[in-house]
């Protein structure tokens, strides 16, 4: 996928100053890394060890990877977040490095290679411990969501949010309009019968640099800012809808790896096809809202084609559902 450049230019200066007001002489100078949609991220030794520095506007974010990190098994490698906190209006978060190549810079060969890793971590996180949390969708840093169901939760997508505002004018403003959003929602609220009340832990954003490999298996699982309760499945899906956006990845490769992971840890799930064709709805109705939040209308009209595709009858035979589901 994709990654989109950073909204807010963050001041050149800003990350060697914190990093000299927060440890002097104790750290090195940051070396800038990746950007993502919502944050900076800058490479540096502290005390000889290395860490990684974050800058960005949602403190929360990193604030929930300190919640996964501190709930994660040796299953799920998650960074500790080793300091956070706030200076000159941004938030930042301070955590462990870890090592490895991102998974969107993966050769065909090596992202096959990585991905029954990948899946066992999934795993592992729908197995946390979510007692005292409570509801479904996207959850804040106190372990509370706002939504009192799974479909509740997905049908959401169709309201705006203070994070990606303004999308639902930009497509009537655009000519496209909210036909395919209209569509999409009802193709999805008419799966919602074979939804489960699973209540797990989700990713919600595999992509992006979010997660990070080595030839032993994944070394890292970053960003929960994204991340979800509900139906575990749905980061399989994230997976089904972006590998086209990835040309030299094989399709046959990622199905082939879910449907031997799923095989091989229990019965078939449920309604598998109508739970994947579901949250493959959900995710391009997301991805469409936050392109036309951004302008980027050729990813727009890409994604409204998906929508259409899955909304329209016999959607579900989408060549995105693995064969055999």
């Amino acid at each position: 996928m994709p990654t989109p450049p950073f909204p807010t230019p963050l001041p050149p200066s800003l990350a060697p100053r914190l990093v000299r007001t927060l440890y002097g002489d104790r750290a090195t100078e940051p070396r800038p890394l990746a950007s993502g949609a919502w944050s900076q991220a800058y490479a540096l030794t502290l005390d000889g060890a290395e860490v990684v520095l974050r800058v960005g506007a949602h403190g929360e974010d990193f604030a929930k990877d300190e919640v996964v990190a501190r709930l994660a098994g040796p299953g799920l490698p998650v960074p500790p977040v080793l300091a956070r906190g706030e200076a000159e209006g941004w938030a930042y978060a301070v955590s462990g490095r870890v090592r490895g190549t991102a998974l969107d810079d993966l050769s065909d060969e090596a992202v096959a290679r990585t991905l029954p890793s990948l899946l066992r971590a999934l795993d592992a996180a729908a197995h946390v411990d979510l007692a005292g949390t409570s509801g479904y969708g996207i959850w804040a840093p106190d372990g509370r969501a706002p939504h009192a169901s799974w479909p509740e939760a997905l049908l959401a997508i169709g309201t705006e949010t203070p994070r990606v505002p303004g999308w639902r004018a930009a497509l009537v403003d655009s000519g496209i309009g909210l036909g395919p959003v209209e569509a999409g929602l009802s193709a999805l609220a008419a799966l919602t019968p074979c939804l489960p009340d699973a209540r797990r832990l989700i990713h919600g954003d595999l992509l992006s640099r979010n997660v990070l490999a080595g030839e032993a298996g994944i070394t890292g699982v970053l960003d929960w800012g994204n991340a979800l309760y509900g139906d575990p499945l749905y980061d399989a899906a994230w997976l089904l809808h972006w590998w086209p956006w990835y040309p030299g990845w094989r399709p046959g490769d990622l199905h082939a790896a879910l449907l031997t992971h799923w095989r091989a840890t229990g019965p078939t799930p449920a309604h598998l096809r109508e739970r994947l064709h579901a949250y493959l709805l959900h995710i391009a109705l997301d991805a469409l809202a936050y392109c036309a939040s951004r302008g980027r209308w050729d990813e727009v009209r890409a994604h409204v084609g998906t929508v259409l595709t899955l909304a329209s009858p016999g959607g579900g035979e989408s060549v995105l559902i693995p064969a055999g589901a």
